[in-house]
């Protein structure tokens, strides 16, 4: 099992799609629950647009892999899958959600362009509403109290979405209780197995990312902003062991 965490830490992941949040940090996820921390996932349509699945069984899918990774899911409406557009409103939207849930960490896709719009749309709506979660006079935000998160993080939902240049942090996701939470989770997503194999595509990815790391599988995160730790313990070890 993961090291237990000290206290319930919140984690709060963002995803465009019923199934992006699975297949870019589901691993990382399972990893966070399974030591004691509790995560929340927004999904920003409901697969509206997709070839496969109707948004019905998008979202039913969607309910049970979050169940599977031990998390609490909930939909919100911006404009549906395809017409994810950055806004005010919407970012607005998005930072009473951060100061309803007063996450200490937020994860959401990275803004690269060369990917599916709607992932780095809302990777730039939710860095933008982090930021104004904390701005105390938002009008629109009066009914909540403020919120400053510690650190958003952004993932890629494919290797498309990976920034080349960027500093980030390899999370060890090969304990196998967090292996199977996380491959069922993806598994969940029947629909979208009609189109080609994402599970192995993710599971590649990871296995990849995990030899470069000294494990056997890994996932990236990219922080939004440098990292502050108070000990060197904090630092982990490098992915090479010199």
């Amino acid at each position: 099992m993961p090291t237990s965490l000290p206290d319930n830490p919140r984690l709060l992941a963002f995803g465009a799609h019923p199934d992006d949040i699975e297949f870019g940090v589901g691993g990382i996820i399972a990893h966070h629950t399974q030591a004691g921390g509790s995560a929340h996932f927004v999904i920003c349509s409901r697969g509206e647009s997709a070839t496969h699945g109707t948004p019905a069984e998008r979202e039913a899918e969607a309910r049970q892999s979050a169940t599977l990774l031990g998390a609490t899911v909930e939909f919100v409406d911006l404009g549906g899958d395809a017409h994810l557009a950055p806004s005010v409103p919407h970012t607005l939207t998005l930072a009473a959600l951060v100061r309803r849930h007063r996450p200490r960490w937020v994860l959401a896709p990275t803004t690269q362009p060369n990917q599916h719009p709607d992932h780095s749309a809302v990777g730039g709506m939710v860095r933008d509403a982090a930021r104004l979660a904390r701005y105390g006079g938002v009008t629109e935000l009066h009914a909540l109290q403020p919120h400053a998160i510690d650190q958003l993080l952004h993932y890629a939902v494919g290797p498309e979405g990976e920034p080349s240049g960027v500093a980030s942090v390899w999370f060890d996701v090969s304990e196998p209780v967090v292996l199977a939470a996380w491959t069922a989770a993806m598994a969940a997503h029947v629909s979208q197995g009609r189109t080609r194999d994402y599970v192995d595509l993710q599971l590649t990815r990871a296995r990849l990312l995990g030899l470069r790391a000294g494990t056997s599988h890994a996932q990236a995160l990219y922080p939004a902003e440098p990292m502050v730790v108070t000990s060197l313990e904090q630092l982990g070890r490098g992915a090479r062991r010199f």
